[in-house]
């Protein structure tokens, strides 16, 4: 396990489920992918942000503890990945792991299911793209580096606080700041294409950490960075408020709801998002333009993700391609 300090009070639980589909598809135009592949419902890294807490509810769990003690997990994962390789019908698009949850929370180290899922990527020459902010990436990176010398792989290391003491309070089992930069540094080392994540942007919190976190994960090596603003849906502004009351100074806690309003129009959550929020008050016009100074200055986003990369032609499986 990855976490600083005692572990938490609440009885871990791990259930061992059999999927029937282990790809999910988008056709949202704010979300710049296509295909998804989660292995774990539930994260154990139990960020108090994390948008996909209220999936949880969708089986009948809760969106607090529920989703970060009671996690599932997906088996027949890389089975089922296997399978849609083997349909006429995929035509080797890049996949993300993961949409929802992390696919290297501190289960994947026992589990090694996003491993397996890869190891057939990697068999099939077919792209990924992984956004994590979990320590175990480190045991795949040689893997991760073959597969992008015959196919493509982009990673997004997610680092929004400079702070480990705000990072504990945020996401209190998720790997610590400097781990996250050293992936960086390996991953880049290995020949594989990466990124910052600075999602999501807390006003009033982590918003004047953006020129020093975009300028240490430029010099750890990466090409690329995004940024996304607080989200707030139903009981995540619960789960949100509660973990910063316990753990941050009451005024600290005010000054954030304050700008959360000031761009939410007095509103700590509105369902717009992606590049619909883009202009939405003041505040965040003047985070995104400094967002964008920064990586300008950096030579960050010079070219978009998989710009002027050539990609292996997928290989469908065959029975020779089977016993290789």
């Amino acid at each position: 396990m990855e976490w600083l300090g005692p572990p938490p009070e609440v009885e871990l639980e791990v259930k061992e489920i059999e999927a029937r589909s282990i790809l999910s598809k988008n056709d949202s135009p704010d979300i710049p992918f296509k295909f998804s592949l989660n292995p774990y419902q539930g994260c154990y890294h139990g960020c108090a942000y994390c948008y996909a807490r209220t999936t949880h509810q969708y089986l009948g769990l809760g969106a607090g503890t529920d989703f970060e003690r009671k996690l599932m997990v997906k088996i027949n994962a890389p089975t089922l990945l296997r399978e849609v390789f083997a349909k006429p019908s995929w035509q080797g698009d890049e996949i993300v792991f993961s949409g929802n949850t992390d696919c290297y929370q501190p289960l994947e180290a026992s589990y090694r299911l996003t491993q397996q899922c890869l190891e057939a990527c990697l068999e099939h020459h077919n792209p990924v793209a992984i956004i994590t902010k979990g320590g175990v990436i480190q045991r795949d990176i040689a893997l991760l580096g073959k597969l992008a010398r015959i196919a493509s792989v982009h990673v997004f290391l997610t680092i929004p606080f400079l702070d480990d003491q705000v990072r504990r309070v945020m996401e209190p089992f998720a790997s610590p700041i400097e781990r996250r930069f050293e992936t960086l540094r390996q991953l880049t080392e290995a020949g594989v294409s990466c990124g910052v994540s600075l999602a999501p942007i807390i006003p009033g919190l982590n918003d004047s950490d953006i020129p020093e976190l975009l300028s240490r994960a430029r010099q750890a090596g990466a090409r690329y960075a995004f940024m996304s603003l607080l989200r707030l849906a139903g009981e995540v502004k619960d789960v949100f408020f509660e973990r910063a009351a316990a753990g941050l100074h009451p005024e600290r806690v005010e000054k954030i709801t304050h700008a959360i309003q000031e761009m939410r129009g007095g509103e700590l959550y509105d369902p717009r998002f992606g590049q619909r929020m883009r202009g939405v008050g003041k505040r965040w016009a003047m985070i995104e333009q400094l967002f964008d100074i920064q990586c300008k200055r950096l030579g960050l986003n010079e070219e978009r993700v998989g710009q002027g990369e050539t990609r292996a032609t997928f290989r469908r499986p065959t029975r020779q391609l089977a016993l290789w």
